[in-house]
């Protein structure tokens, strides 16, 4: 994880609904394998003041945590709270999650998508380091050796979040990693034919051409028609479980 994205995953959090907040934060940058399998967390007093929480309320949300499988915690001199990478969802929890999505809400959420995509793409192509594109670089042929379903998800996911990491904008990054936390691995469901994984690399590339050769315009017009057609996908397959 670049230190953008890291960054974001530990800001600080806002008032309210805090233990909640500190579950969903953490669970969704372990979905993302934004935090790895078996890396350490901060200590808990050191997690705590950087979120700007209680250790109370962080002991409580690593709670929850160890009870989703998600965190475990070792004792001993060089014990701690280390991540647990969930095991990727079946196919058919997949369906019965997607099915709990209405067709308006995906649209709204496909409409969100493409703004904050799009907008990171044009910022990245304006903003990116030599190190973002190496970065990014990196995560496309992480995408195209991935033999998963749950490995290309995370890949694709992480693609669109170091592209608006690329951006500098936090509050874009932090809309990413929401959006995909939200919907992410839903957009690999198998449906009709298989994800083109071929198409989604070359998308992929395009867009990082696009980024490396300072083009705004044509980064957001390919990335945008990229999150498109995920979404109208995404919605061809809700309206099939809906006549079902």
């Amino acid at each position: 994880m670049s230190g953008a994205a890291r960054h974001v995953v530990f800001a600080p959090l806002t008032e309210g609904g805090r233990v909640d907040e500190v579950v969903r934060r953490i669970s969704e940058a372990v979905a993302l394998g934004l935090l790895a399998d078996g890396e350490q967390l901060p200590s808990e007093t050191e997690l705590a003041n950087t979120l700007h929480v209680s250790t109370v309320s962080l002991r409580e949300a690593l709670v929850a945590l160890r009870q989703r499988g998600l965190v475990e915690t070792r004792r001993g001199r060089s014990g701690g709270s280390f991540v647990r990478a969930p095991v990727d969802a079946t196919v058919p929890r997949l369906r019965k999650l997607l099915a709990e999505f209405s067709v308006h809400e995906l649209r709204e959420i496909g409409d969100q998508h493409v703004a904050v995509a799009g907008t990171a793409a044009r910022l990245a192509a304006e903003r990116a380091s030599r190190d973002h594109l190496e970065r990014l670089a990196s995560l496309v042929d992480q995408l195209a050796e991935a033999k998963t379903a749950g490995d290309r998800r995370r890949a694709d996911g992480r693609f669109h979040i170091e592209t608006a990491a690329a951006a500098q904008s936090t509050r874009l990054t932090r809309q990413e990693i929401d959006l995909q936390g939200e919907i992410g691995e839903l957009l690999w469901i198998p449906f009709g034919e298989a994800v083109g994984l071929e198409e989604t690399v070359r998308q992929h590339r395009e867009i990082l051409d696009a980024i490396a050769d300072a083009d705004g315009t044509r980064a957001r017009a390919l990335t945008e028609a990229h999150v498109e057609k995920g979404i109208a996908r995404l919605l061809e397959f809700r309206l099939h479980l809906s006549a079902r």
